[in-house]
This record gives structure tokens, C-alpha cells and sequence, in this order.
């Protein structure tokens, strides 16, 4: 009894102290969820208009992922098109809507980490992302609203919790550095300080 007590429990100290395994180079990883972008609280002004806050959204994701190296991946993230509503402050006008909708495709470079649980992997990463404006509405009758394609740093950061050797559920957070010109009627009227957080859950499955 003894003895069997003392090989059970050995096991157990084993299973916790396993390692995952590394993510071999040549590896792919695709993943489908959800995002939620939520921008700033502080977005800045137009000139004369006040931007009061623009309004989060959730929308479907995508990921693929390429181990370049053992740990190292190479990750592209795309979405379904993010609709975002503009609060906008305009003087002796008053509070107005604006809209936009917006895609944030986002290359990533990441490393993963094996020195934790087996069925536990975080990651972090760096890249830059390219999120395009279209659809945009001022709210203000005959005002045109422009809002010009932005180029910025994004951080990433994310743990893996595996379900079996080939598939794990991902909870992440990105920052992306978004702050893209805005024009009204053709003018230059300022940045929006948009810098959201992207938060995700998704499903991934490895090949």
C-alpha cells in the first residue's frame, strides 16, 4: 500500500513537472475566434472638434501562424470589417455620430515558451499592423470625413491551454499604436488617437 502510495504520488510530481514540447520549425497553427477592439479613452481632437470617444466592436478572426524556427512564429491576424461609432463634439452644434468601419490586418513575429506546464503555452510577440478606414460618415450634413490608412506597432501577448496534441484553446490581448490622420471637406483636421487594445479568444488547431 505504501509503495503504491509513493509510485502515485511520484507520477503526479512527474505530470506536473512535465515540459511542454517545443513548436518545431515548419509548423503551421491556424486559429478562429472572436476580437474585441477597444479603442482608447482619450481620442484626441479635430481642430475645433472634440472627439468624445469612439465606441468598441467585436467581430470574427482569423489567424495563421508559421514556425519559421523552433518557438519562433511568423502570425498573421485578419478580421471580418470592425464597425466603430465616433462620438464627436462640434462646436455650436453639439454631439454628433460619426462612423467608420476599418480592417487591421497584423503581421506578427512571436515566440513561444515551452519551460511551463505541457498543457500551458504563452507567447509574445511584436509587429506592425495596416489597418485600412472606408465607409466613414461625419455625422454633420455636408461635411465629407476621411480617415487615411495607418501604418503601426503592435504588441501581442497570449497563452495557449492545450485540449489535445494537436488543438488548444488561445486567450490573447494586442496593442496596436493607431493613429491615423484625419481630413474633413479635404482638409487636414488632426490625428485620431484611436491605439486600441484587441482582446481574442479563439480555437487553434496545429498541423
Amino acid at each position: 500500500m505504501i509503495k503504491r502510495q509513493a509510485f502515485l504520488m511520484a507520477a503526479i510530481a512527474a505530470g506536473l513537472s512535465m515540459t511542454a514540447m517545443a513548436e518545431t520549425a515548419g509548423t503551421w497553427t491556424v486559429g478562429v475566434g472572436v476580437g474585441h477592439v477597444e479603442p482608447d479613452s482619450k481620442n484626441g481632437s479635430l481642430g475645433d472638434i472634440g472627439i468624445d470617444h469612439i465606441d468598441p466592436d467585436v467581430r470574427p478572426t482569423l489567424t495563421a501562424e508559421y514556425f519559421v524556427a523552433d518557438n519562433v512564429g511568423v502570425e498573421l491576424l485578419a478580421a471580418l470589417p470592425f464597425h466603430h461609432d465616433i462620438i464627436i463634439d462640434v462646436p455650436r452644434v453639439g454631439m454628433r455620430e460619426a462612423k467608420t468601419q476599418l480592417l487591421p490586418p497584423t503581421l506578427s513575429l512571436q515566440y513561444h515558451f515551452d519551460n511551463v506546464h505541457a498543457n500551458v503555452k504563452p507567447f509574445v510577440g511584436v509587429g506592425a499592423n495596416y489597418t485600412t478606414f472606408f465607409k466613414e460618415r461625419s455625422g454633420v450634413n455636408g461635411v465629407d470625413l476621411k480617415i487615411k490608412d495607418s501604418w503601426g506597432v503592435a504588441g501581442h501577448a497570449g497563452v495557449d491551454f492545450k485540449i489535445n496534441e494537436t488543438d488548444a484553446v488561445r486567450l490573447d490581448a494586442r496593442y496596436i499604436d493607431l493613429e491615423p490622420d484625419v481630413k474633413l471637406d479635404g482638409q487636414k483636421a488632426g490625428k485620431a488617437e484611436i491605439n486600441p487594445w484587441v482582446y481574442g479568444i479563439s480555437y487553434v488547431q496545429r498541423f
